[in-house]
């Protein structure tokens, strides 16, 4: 790398004098429509190419590199002013020197003119099909796309970005955050007002200071222009959070909702994780014509795509000859054979309650044999969900609770009567998850190499030496998992068809003796030893179990 105190490299020294003085090479060398045609006419005229695309072969380069430059065929070079002086930059000249290709005095633009440029040669879609006051908002709008499409590559469950005196960006990745860029706060504001433009389902206005949900769906509109842009295949949908926060000015978390990798198998419940014992609780709870199930857990556990592989494959066993309804707000995942409804027109909570409460009564009478609800999220939607399931339908929902015992705690803290909670002829399914990351199966090692750290001594004292020998943690990392030391997600549960006399302990508030006697008289399995038992096949390691169940030589709480 150049000398700190040079601060330019050869190239980039005889370039400043080529320059204009603003630093732009596209926007500010003339506002006239005729220049802009020029500019790419020159740029892409002549059999000329962008030989950075991604999908030349012969140049292979990361997403960031990408963001911040392009090389045309001609040897013309764009390089990102913001980052002229970064690594990333100074690696790729040296790889384009090293092969001998052609490559002149870098011209320094924007960040966003650059993403237009891999916009126009991507897609078709060019700086001449734009009003000139909408280019900036276009031009976010594609890095709105080009950071989608980024963490999509990686399986990202959501991406977070905050906006303070810098703009950070944030995925997370396997449950666990990761820091990914920063960008100046200019940007980052930027970014967030393209990323409510490009919601398809929103406020009519975006209002900084205040709380805000919206939905991204199929593609998204260039303003002030005839392209489209497409979110990457596998992203079916896209959840935006846009919040106000304190020492700072806007934090956006984006959830993205994926498509099955393997529709064909999209009811292989085996393959988020469960085993055959899971797999024949489900199989019994589907056979149940009628009576309320529900899947618990935190945000980001799994709930949705457990239930969306349960529909599907209760479909399948029924031979599609009956009628599943669903009510979601907003539907994340297709089930082929159901009639999904959503729920829309509602901005406000109060609206999203009452536009709520009419689909459900509408699905009630509508004729279904089965329904779904998206999430019980007030007392008034248990209330018609405990309706449907009272008038002889089998219901499927999802509700946030900590644990499956704790789903009768947190429906009469709602306000649900306790003599719906304690009829075991509505109550059939209790299930609660979580997502633990998955070993490398390739990279992983066993636990003993950590023979002085306090987690060995606690395995020890609670699994003996039969569990130090079974018991891996997360390795190296290898060409297998990206080097991460960790392969996917895999969902890990634990399920409850409770009876009566379970019922009545835990409305009285008797939660000890309730477990107790799931576990010994019904053949229970709290989450804890589901993942014990996973963790003892080397499928889940001794952090992940720690940090989802508690510490292994502690009592477990309930």
């Amino acid at each position: 790398m150049a000398d700190k105190k040079e601060n330019t490299s050869p190239n980039q020294q005889d370039a400043k004098t080529e320059t204009p003085s603003s630093g732009s090479y596209l926007l500010e060398t003339s506002t006239e429509q005729t220049h802009k045609v020029n500019i790419l006419e020159k740029l892409f005229g002549a059999g000329n190419k962008l030989i950075t695309l991604p999908s030349n072969p012969d140049i292979q380069i990361s997403d960031e590199t990408r963001r911040l430059l392009a090389l045309f065929s001609d040897g013309t070079y764009l390089v990102s002013k913001e980052h002229r002086f970064d690594g990333l930059v100074y690696n790729f000249e040296k790889t384009i020197k090293r092969r001998k290709l052609p490559i002149n005095p870098p011209n320094y633009v924007s960040q966003n003119e650059i993403s237009a440029i891999y916009a126009y040669a991507e897609r078709g879609i060019g700086l001449t099909d734009i009003e000139g006051e909408n280019l900036d908002q276009m031009q976010m709008q594609i890095d709105f796309i080009n950071i989608v499409s980024r963490a999509s590559v990686q399986k990202v469950s959501d991406v977070h970005i905050v906006v303070a005196d810098s703009t950070l960006v944030m995925f997370r990745i396997n449950g666990m955050m990761v820091r990914q860029m920063e960008y100046n706060k200019e940007w980052g504001e930027a970014f967030v007002r393209a990323a409510f433009a490009s919601a398809d389902i929103s406020d009519s206005n975006y209002a900084q200071n205040e709380f805000q949900g919206a939905q991204k769906l199929g593609e998204t509109p260039l303003r002030g222009s005839n392209g489209r842009l497409m979110l990457p295949h596998n992203v079916l949908a896209i959840r935006l959070q846009f919040n106000p926060i304190a020492f700072g000015s806007q934090y956006l978390v984006m959830r993205l909702l994926y498509a099955d990798d393997n529709p064909d198998g999209s009811s292989d419940l085996r393959a988020l994780g469960f085993g055959e014992r899971e797999e024949n609780l489900f199989y019994r709870l589907r056979a149940v014509p009628v009576g309320l199930n529900i899947i618990a857990g935190p945000t980001g556990s799994g709930k949705s795509t457990t239930l969306q592989r349960n529909m599907i494959k209760l479909l399948q066993e029924k031979n599609y000859e009956i009628n599943l309804l669903t009510v979601e707000d907003p539907p994340e995942y297709p089930i082929p054979g159901a009639r999904q409804m959503p729920v829309t027109n509602a901005n406000t909570e109060e609206e999203k309650e009452g536009e709520f409460t009419k689909a459900l009564n509408a699905a009630l009478r509508s004729d279904p044999d089965v329904m779904m609800v998206g999430e019980i999220r007030s007392l008034s939607a248990a209330e018609l969900t405990f309706k449907g399931a009272l008038s002889g339908h089998g219901v499927w929902t999802t509700l946030h609770a900590n644990s499956a015992p704790a789903i009768i705690t947190r429906l009469r803290d709602m306000g649900v009567q306790p003599y719906m909670l304690a009829d075991p002829e509505l109550m059939k399914g209790l299930i609660s998850q979580r997502l633990f990351r998955r070993l490398c199966p390739h990279c992983r090692v066993s636990v003993k190499q950590r023979m002085q750290d306090p987690s060995f001594e606690r395995l020890k004292t609670a699994l003996g030496d039969f569990g130090i020998e079974n018991t891996y943690v997360r390795g190296p990392g290898c060409k297998a998992c990206g080097y991460k030391g960790f392969n996917g997600r895999l969902s890990v549960p634990e399920i409850i068809l409770p009876d009566a006399m379970f019922l009545q302990l835990m409305i009285s508030g008797d939660t000890k003796r309730a477990i107790d006697y799931w576990v010994s008289e019904l053949d229970g399995r709290p989450l804890r030893d589901a993942a014990l038992e996973r963790m003892l096949k080397g499928y889940i390691d001794l952090d992940e179990v720690e940090r989802w169940c508690g510490l292994l030589d502690q009592r477990p709480v309930y």
